[in-house]
């Protein structure tokens, strides 16, 4: 049996964002159609959940898998997550562009290699420009 269906997964942890972006779902659901329009994804749908009394939980449905974000404004905490398969799209792309936009004091991330023979973990050095 071959094992090779190829993805990309990238996960970020954003710190010391701003109250009011990671509070505005209609904010957040903008940037999220734009960050899947830049890495060249086609976009499914975005679902959300807002939190009482802050934060909210973004979920875009990609025909190459997903992107999501899960927010604790009272933190200035994000937690980002882009998965594509394939090699045509690049969930770096939309995260990088959503790291533009939040626009956080700090960044931790790493990039996972999967649908091969086993899954390759690497950090990655993210800067918000």
């Amino acid at each position: 049996m071959e094992y090779s269906t190829f993805g990309r997964h990238i996960i970020a942890d954003l710190w010391g964002v701003d109250f009011a972006k990671l509070n505005d779902v209609a904010f957040l659901k903008k940037h999220m159609h734009e960050a899947a329009m830049v890495s060249g994804a086609t976009l499914l749908s975005i679902d959300y959940h807002r939190f009482d009394p802050h934060g909210a939980t973004l979920f875009a449905v990609l025909s190459e898998s997903h992107l999501s974000i899960h927010t604790y404004p009272e933190k200035g905490f994000a937690a980002l997550d882009g998965y594509t398969c394939g090699y045509t799209v690049d969930p770096l792309k939309s995260i990088q562009y959503l790291l533009t936009v939040l626009n956080p004091d700090k960044v931790n991330s790493i990039k996972i290699t999967r649908g091969q023979d086993g899954l390759n973990v690497s950090r990655l050095k993210l800067h918000k420009d």
